[in-house]
């Protein structure tokens, strides 16, 4: 009852606390939730258009800082569907873009965009579509209009029918489709590969217990609300954020590299744990693995918490449409299509705890249900290499090699704790070692972010051209295959000292990667008479012959070598 009275008044202060956000936002085509400090739609992106005889102009004032994608825009006129494909689009600029993770051309301050009249009609419809974004972090929902077109009187105007116009009739049809769609996806969510286990664990434990039906209605109704409230707390952050004027969605928590880490672990533990490794009991209640025996309705809540958690990094069938419907609308309405989307996952094990005619259709419990648990733990094997992918292309392979290194320290730690010396007086201390060691993985995430690399790729062309104007250049030969390669580089060549001593002397450092096959590559390793990897070489740029480093750099070597002859150059040319 406390907790149903909690998640009452969380309600309560949650519409409350966004409705500043949806205030005098009825503005037709202004995305809601927009901070302040960000334009509203209509004067950050401003459509003119014209008819010039045989086309028509589409023009957006964008204000600055504010930007259009090419790629945001589509032209359709009513009944033809092939017309997109005649536009010419003006040249752009080419912009990084993080969510597509790809360049995309974008257009700023201004862009024109001509549309061909069709001959054959004297009145026509057009649809235009457009999307935009800031600088700062905020992308625009899309936007779309329609005009009608008179072809003898030359003029457009918008259609009653405009497509951004939301009727309040139209408006309760979508919020109830949203939500059906929302339960019809947060049931097919159970399929996932990273819930379904969860989910089977909780319903093996329901048909233990086939004779206590009172008991499992109400582990079925707690798992529910700990599922629903769930998710209501993650839209509820989410809104936040986006009010906040930050550009995320559902998901946003696996943005961030430490969020997936901690995922990559809890997956990898309970694979050991579905494989029998180890037992999560009663020890550990708090992951929602614990059986329910008794009144321990706390495991059922924190099931069904563990279940929501698990389920961030899967989208399933229908829910992009109820997820996208629902960021568009009042923040109630928001979190009431979030909340049936938590419904709709919960659904399968509420049923299930509620009907027992549907015991009917399972085999009576029996060793297959521990073979069973077994194999699910190969979907929780696979998601973890998943989410470790994940964390590779966000960071960099040093924070892989990281986890790796946790996760084999956890499963050295397990295997101490459960070896059948674990008698042995030394055996706890060094499983505790292993498990702290992978308790720090964490910590070495936040230290290595993804950053551009401070030097430049070697090519002989390059190469070359920097001899030819004299500049002073830094050769590093290596390849990742290659132990002393990683040494010297961790130890020397990434520190401070070494990039302050290459700025400082206007040294370019150029690096040849040999870890895949590279002809230029060879012959530069082949032009002094060398075979593998590392090689340093330094050509001082003063005319002097260049200078090979030993294979085990030294901090000070290295710095007294490049300080030493650059000084040199500088002393001729003074002289």
């Amino acid at each position: 009852m406390k907790i149903i009275l909690l998640f009452l008044s969380f309600l309560v202060f949650a519409s409350d606390g966004f409705a500043q956000f949806n205030a005098g936002d009825q503005n037709k085509g202004t995305p809601r939730l927009v901070d302040s400090k960000f334009l509203p739609v209509e004067d950050a992106f401003i459509l003119s258009h014209r008819i010039e005889e045989t086309r028509i102009v589409f023009h957006w004032s964008i204000a600055p800082d504010y930007y259009l994608y090419q790629n945001g825009f589509k032209f359709k006129y009513h009944n033809l569907d092939d017309f997109e494909s005649n536009i010419q689009y003006p040249a752009g600029t080419e912009k990084w873009d993080d969510y597509f993770e790809k360049d995309l051309t974008v257009y700023y301050d201004d862009v024109s965009i001509n549309v061909s009249l069709l001959q054959d009609a004297k009145t026509q419809l057009i649809e235009v579509h457009w999307q935009g974004c800031a600088d700062a972090g905020l992308c625009y929902p899309p936007q779309s209009s329609q005009f009608e077109v008179d072809t003898l009187t030359g003029t457009l105007t918008p259609h009653e029918s405009n497509v951004n116009d939301v009727t309040t009739s139209s408006a309760s049809i979508s919020v109830v489709f949203a939500i059906l769609i929302a339960v019809l996806g947060g049931i097919l969510l159970n399929l996932m590969p990273c819930v379904f286990p969860v989910l089977s664990i909780k319903a093996f434990e329901l048909l233990k217990n086939q004779d206590s039906l009172r008991s499992n209605k109400a582990h079925g109704f707690i798992y529910s609300f700990g599922v629903i409230l769930s998710f209501v707390v993650f839209a509820s952050v989410m809104l936040l954020l986006r009010a906040s004027g930050e550009a995320i969605g559902w998901g946003f928590q696996l943005q961030s590299p430490i969020f997936v880490t901690g995922l990559v672990f809890l997956f990898f533990i309970m694979a050991l744990s579905f494989a029998g490794f180890i037992e999560i009991g009663s020890r550990l209640t708090f992951l929602g693995q614990s059986s329910i025996e008794g009144t321990s309705y706390r495991s059922s809540f924190m099931t069904g918490v563990l279940a929501t958690t698990v389920a961030s990094p899967c989208t399933a069938p229908f829910m992009g449409p109820a997820l996208g419907f629902a960021i568009t609308q009042t923040t109630p309405v928001a979190l009431l299509i979030f909340g049936f989307l938590g419904l709709g996952m919960s659904l399968p094990l509420l049923v299930l705890s509620w009907f027992p005619s549907v015991y009917k259709i399972f085999p009576k419990p029996g060793a297959w249900m521990h073979l069973i648990k077994q194999l699910l733990a190969i979907p929780l094997i696979l998601t973890t290499i998943w989410l470790l992918w994940i964390v590779g292309r966000q960071t960099n392979i040093d924070v892989v090699a990281s986890i790796l290194v946790g996760i084999t320290s956890l499963s050295v730690g397990v295997w101490f704790l459960k070896t059948t010396l674990r008698q042995n007086i030394w055996c706890k201390p060094i499983a505790c070692c292993c498990l702290v060691v992978a308790a720090l993985v964490p910590f070495n995430v936040l230290t290595q972010q993804k950053t551009d690399p401070k030097w430049e790729k070697y090519s002989a062309e390059k190469l070359r051209y920097l001899k030819s104007i004299k500049k002073p250049v830094f050769i590093n030969v290596s390849a990742d295959w290659c132990i002393t390669c990683l040494l010297n580089e961790q130890l020397v060549l990434d520190s401070e000292t070494f990039y302050s001593t290459l700025k400082d002397n206007n040294i370019t450092y150029l690096k040849a990667d040999w870890t895949n096959h590279d002809v230029e590559i060879t012959n530069f390793l082949n032009t002094y008479e060398r075979t593998g990897v590392p090689l340093y070489v330094y050509f001082p740029g003063d005319g002097e012959k260049e200078q090979i480093l030993d294979q085990i750099l030294s901090p000070t070597e290295i710095t007294t070598i490049l300080t030493k002859r650059t000084m040199s150059q500088k002393r001729k040319s003074f002289n």
